[in-house]
């Protein structure tokens, strides 16, 4: 036996001491094929010193095995030396048998400082030097997949797997391929490799990504029992919750959505968009209080997010706070690309406050953009028929009655204003 042997079973059985002892007698005296698979093995049980030694040593008497410079290489990017690593990867010339493999090294060094286009261009070129080797196939699509390329990702998995192999470096190659239809949106698709997956075997992202593609594809049914799954599984997987509240709210099973959106604010209370959703369906409920409180909080983890502002000012319109909605919804006025349904609502507001002129104001900034809205139309033609703006009235009356063509007392009061 191998003092490299030795060393390993050493290894095994957990006795370091002896493992030194036989590893330095295995850089003496064992011959160097056997170094070179020790120096492999010990690489691989994370042991990068001891394999660095070996490498070293053999590229000294062996100075034109470019291999041992890639492996180097390797050690280097896993201690966090990039520039040693590029300085191995370099004194690679593109004729050597080993270039294919330092592009490759090459590529996961930058992928890894997340310069990806450089990366990008190491593995194409890899490809063409190497065009059926399904490890440079796999490590471009998983470059992309990172990426969020999935469209360039999609058919380096999908020749992977019709030339038979389904699985790289313990990576499931159809739940690759099914997620990846999945995000770019082709769900069909998705779903026909996603449902290969046992339930059992599918990691989180997988199930979750599963269920979202049912939800898409409106089979709501099977999307809910999927993220229950997941919920229970993994219950603080927090993307699951808008989802699933979302899914249960189309199959208008209100308190059961609003239950799953209060389990998700109590394992993600920052997310201020979970506060709107539950407050949407608190409103749907009638629960007006639960509603406001909810807009409370999560206008008050982003006070610049809108939907926040417009759903809080819309509650104080319905309830005739008019103060409340005034102080909340004129500073948002400020901004270039204010909400119209701010001016809408201090429009209404402003009227009930008897300040036409401010109501006059909001109206008119209000107007080009509700149109077609019968139920905002209607309320302005009789504002501004008391303001005798007569070019304006008949302006609405015109547009409201494109909406609603059979509203015999608007179609009366417009032909008024023609004969005059």
């Amino acid at each position: 036996m191998s003092y490299a042997q030795t060393a390993l079973d050493q290894l095994e059985k957990g006795q370091l001491e002896d493992f030194k002892k036989q590893y330095a007698l295995s850089l003496r005296h064992d011959n160097d094929d056997t170094l070179f698979s020790l120096a492999e093995e010990l690489y691989s049980l994370g042991f990068l010193n001891q394999s660095r030694r070996i490498y070293e040593k053999l590229l000294k008497k062996y100075p034109d095995e470019d291999e041992l410079r890639t492996n180097l290489a390797d050690i280097a990017i896993d201690e966090d030396k990039n520039d040693e690593a590029l300085d191995y990867l370099n004194q690679v010339n593109p004729d050597s048998p080993a270039y294919v493999e330092s592009l490759m090294v090459a590529a996961d060094l930058y992928q890894t400082q997340e310069l990806f286009e450089v990366s990008e261009q190491k593995l194409l070129t890899a490809k063409k030097l190497a065009p059926d080797e399904p490890v440079i196939t796999f490590a471009l699509a998983e470059l992309y997949f990172t990426m969020r390329e999935f469209r360039k990702a999609i058919p380096l998995y999908l020749d992977l797997i019709t030339s038979g192999t389904t699985s790289l470096s313990q990576v499931n190659l159809v739940e690759r391929l099914g997620v990846a239809y999945a995000n770019a949106g082709r769900f069909e698709q998705a779903i026909g490799y996603l449902k290969q997956i046992h339930s059992g075997e599918m990691t989180p992202d997988v199930k979750f990504e599963t269920a979202f593609t049912y939800l898409q594809l409106k089979e709501r049914s099977t999307a809910i029992t999927l993220f229950n799954e997941l919920k229970e599984s993994d219950p603080h997987y927090t993307s699951l919750y808008p989802y699933l509240g979302q899914a249960l709210e189309d199959e208008n099973r209100l308190s059961e959505a609003l239950k799953s959106l209060q389990e998700g604010l109590g394992v993600d209370q920052y997310n201020e968009k979970l506060w709107l959703q539950a407050a949407h369906v608190a409103t749907k409920l009638d629960d007006e209080k639960l509603a406001e409180r909810y807009l409370k909080k999560g206008h008050e983890l982003d006070s610049e997010d809108l939907g926040a502002v417009i759903q809080l000012s819309n509650l104080y319109v319905k309830q005739e706070r008019w103060d409340e909605n005034a102080e909340l919804a004129k500073p948002y006025l400020a901004s270039e690309d204010a909400d119209p349904q701010l001016y809408w609502n201090l429009a209404v507001t402003a009227l009930n406050q008897e300040d036409y002129d401010a109501a006059r104001k909001y109206y008119d900034a209000a107007t080009p953009f509700f149109m077609d809205q019968a139920d905002f139309l209607k309320p302005a033609i009789y504002f501004y028929r008391e303001e005798g703006a007569t070019d304006q009235v008949v302006k609405l009356l015109k547009a409201y009655l494109k909406v609603v063509p059979d509203d015999e007392e608007m179609a009366l009061m417009l032909e008024g204003y023609q004969e005059n």
